[in-house]
Order: C-alpha cells, then structure tokens, then sequence
C-alpha cells in the first residue's frame, strides 16, 4: 500500500475477508477494512468498496479503533465534501492517537483529498502531522510518502533521520523478520533466541506500533 501497489494490496485483503464480508473467524479482519476498502477504491472496485463499508457498518462491536476504520472507509467511498466531514470526525474521536499508524494512514489520505482539491494550506498541515506520526514508527516507506504529497502541495520537505520507533534493536530485527514472513521459531533460529522471547518481544512490538497483528507488521514498518 505504502508504494501504491493497490492491486497486489487488493488481492492480500480480499484473501483476508471477501468485499462485503466480515469473515467472523478471522480475528483481524474487522481491521483489514479500511485497507480492503481503499484498495479496493483505487483500484476502480468502487461497488465493492461500498459493499464491504456496508457489511463494516453493520458490526456489532463499534469500539474506538474500529469506529475510526469505519469512519475512514466510509469517507473513501463518499463525495468528496462528505469525505472531509467523515474524516475529521474519526480523527476527532477519542484518543486514536494510541493507534499511531492507524491514525497516520486517515491523516494521510485526509490530506490527499485535501491536495487534490486543491486546498493546499488545508492539507499541509495533515501531511505534515502523518508524516511525524509515520517517522515516530519508523514506517519510512509511508513516511515518504506523505512527504511526497507535501511536496505536491508546494512544501519544501528535508530529509530527517529515520527514527527508532520506540523499538530496542533486537525488538526491531524481530519485527522485520516477523514481516517478512518467518515464524516465531525460525526467527529464534537466526537471532538464537527461543519461540518464548520471541512471542514476548513480538507482545511489546504490537503497541508501540499500533497495530494487533503481524499481518499488519510490514506496512507499519513500512
């Protein structure tokens, strides 16, 4: 997502849940709506997009972190000024700032739409605040990309230093072995750690990047 591939995006989602579907048995699929949504938008899917809102929308379990992924994927398939109202309000819900990607990826594509409607001086400042929250994490390829739509937007953007996410060195080598796909025990084989550090380092990641899953490790790494 983070490099604009939404159609490989689309298809790893909707291996996930089904546009229009919750599936109940996977646990994070409830979060995997505004990714599947916004893939699903740009890639010209925009019946399926409103689909999979619909089945979001009708969720029982409305807690804070899914209200603002309702939110934000109700935006993605509404007019443009509704978007802008939508987004704001899940930005505006209580304390979502404890999701910082979460939080980043609505203040990142606020600021797009603000861009593409051409009210720059609106979406700089959405850009600027994503692009902090995404350094604050460490995901460089998001970080760089709403730098990028900062740019567009006439903003002269200098390069900082990638920063260490709150993640110690083991924790963040755990996590980009994580993401790319090892299990807990092959990454105890490379790092000489046992299957326990490794699930224990892995429940101290998970907050400090804002996400529940490792399927969710590699675009918060970016």
């Amino acid at each position: 997502m983070a490099h604009g591939d939404y159609e490989t995006a689309y298809t790893h989602w909707t291996s996930v849940s089904r546009p229009g579907e919750i599936d109940p048995f996977v646990a994070y699929a409830p979060w995997a709506v505004f990714e599947l949504v916004e893939s699903a938008v740009r890639t010209g899917r925009v019946e399926e997009a409103r689909a999979h809102v619909a089945a979001a929308e009708a969720l029982t379990d409305r807690a804070p972190r899914l209200r603002l992924h309702v939110l934000a994927a109700q935006a993605l398939v509404a007019s443009d000024d509704e978007a802008v109202g939508r987004f704001r309000a899940a930005l505006t819900l209580p304390r979502t700032e404890r999701w910082p990607f979460d939080h980043a990826r609505v203040r990142l594509a606020l600021g797009e739409l603000l861009r593409r409607r051409h009210q720059p001086g609106e979406a700089r400042p959405e850009l600027r605040r994503a692009a902090d929250l995404f350094a604050g994490i460490g995901a460089t390829a998001w970080r760089q990309r709403a730098e990028q739509e900062l740019r567009a937007t006439g903003v002269a953007v200098t390069q900082k230093p990638n920063a260490a996410h709150g993640l110690t060195a083991q924790q963040l080598e755990v996590a980009r072995l994580a993401a790319s796909g090892l299990s807990n025990k092959e990454i105890g084989e490379r790092l000489f750690l046992s299957s326990r550090t490794v699930s224990a380092h892995l429940y101290r990641i998970f907050p400090k990047l804002g996400i529940t899953s490792r399927a969710a490790l590699r675009d918060a790494l970016g």
